[in-house]
C-alpha cells in the first residue's frame, strides 16, 4: 500500500469525524426545542386544567405558545407570573 493511499484514508475518516460533529450539534440543539416545547405544552395545558378551579388561566394563542414552548416549564411560570402582575387576581 502507497503511503499516499493510506494518508488519504486517515483525511477522508478525520473529515468524516468532523462532517459528523458539525451535524450532531445542531440536532441536540433542534431535540432540546422539542423537547421544552412538548413539556411547555404540557405544563400549560396542566395550569389551565388546574388553574381553572381558581378562576385563573392563560390563553393559548401563538405568542404564549411560543414563549411555553421555547423556555419550558420556567415560560409557563412566567406567563403565570405575568398574568397575576399585569391583570391581577380574579
Amino acid at each position: 500500500m502507497d503511503i499516499y493511499v493510506v494518508i488519504a484514508y486517515f483525511v477522508g475518516v478525520f473529515l468524516l469525524y468532523v462532517i459528523g460533529r458539525l451535524m450532531l450539534i445542531p440536532l441536540r440543539v433542534i431535540f432540546n426545542l422539542i423537547v421544552n416545547a412538548v413539556i411547555g405544552g404540557a405544563m400549560l395545558l396542566i395550569a389551565n386544567l388546574i388553574g381553572g378551579i381558581w378562576g385563573i388561566y392563560i390563553g393559548i394563542n401563538p405568542i404564549t405558545a411560543l414563549v411555553a414552548g421555547l423556555l419550558g416549564i420556567p415560560g409557563v411560570v412566567l406567563l403565570i407570573a405575568l398574568r397575576f402582575l399585569l391583570i391581577g387576581m380574579p
